[in-house]
């Protein structure tokens, strides 16, 4: 299992929000490079890094900052926040990045989607599944995960298949942010359905045990790392064993 530490960028510090609340929101310091260095020196090759500013505005992406933690940290980073087209995927990919994260644009626009998919190949794009439970299922959010689509878990993630989609992330919004532990059971379903997907895990991790028999392929840690439940090295050594 890949563990990928979290960082969220608003004008430059490093930041948490309550199931993407940006009114509910802590701040953990004013050094993201500092602190993905940190990461990388405790074993980390993965980062996930989460752009809020140009989630919330495209226009005021971080670009500058992102390029500096890939290149001094020497991590991989896959990164998203607020892509709207093409263009935000190819100045991400400019920078250095590893992976794009790409979710609202997936819901509304599956054809600029579906070309991104062609242009830079499956292994550059993780498909952002961040899911609210309502009507006995869960329904994919948009705009910053302040509403809900009509659009199911698993339409959203079939509509992809024939694309080559290989990664995703799932996010159990309800979770994210309240160290209440990961949805095991959403996990599994995803993974038992679609068995060669390569499933992140996002969402109220809070201690080491949430790690164990998880059924993912990777896991995206934040909020437990600022508040010190655990280490990344101690999240590394956890899904080694």
């Amino acid at each position: 299992m890949i563990i990928y530490p979290a960082i969220d960028l608003i004008g430059g510090a490093v930041v948490r929000l309550h199931k993407g609340d940006f009114d509910q929101l802590t701040t953990y310091g004013d050094n993201p490079v500092s602190v993905a260095q940190s990461y990388a020196d405790a074993g980390a090759t993965w980062l996930h890094l989460v752009d809020l500013d140009g989630a919330k505005n495209p226009d005021n992406r971080q670009i500058d900052l992102i390029a500096k933690i890939i290149s001094s940290t020497g991590l991989k980073v896959q990164t998203g926040g607020g892509i709207r087209s093409f263009a935000d995927v190819q100045a991400l990919v400019d920078a250095g990045a590893s992976r794009i994260v790409i979710g609202s644009l997936a819901v509304r626009d599956p054809e600029i989607t579906k070309t991104i998919f062609k242009a830079f190949g499956p292994e550059k794009i993780c498909l952002a599944a961040d899911v609210i439970w309502q009507n006995d299922g869960f329904y994919i959010a948009v705009s910053g995960w302040q509403e809900a689509s009509s659009l199911s878990l698993f339409d959203f993630i079939e509509t992809y298949q024939q694309d080559g989609l290989l990664h995703a992330l799932c996010t159990d919004i309800d979770r994210d942010g309240t160290l209440t532990g990961c949805n095991r059971d959403l996990y599994q379903e995803v993974k038992q359905t679609y068995p060669k997907l390569q499933l992140q895990a996002s969402g109220g991790v809070s201690m080491l045990s949430d790690l164990d028999g998880l059924t993912a392929d990777g896991v995206i840690i934040g909020k437990a790392l600022y508040e010190g439940r655990f280490t990344v090295a101690q999240a590394l050594e956890a899904v080694a064993c």
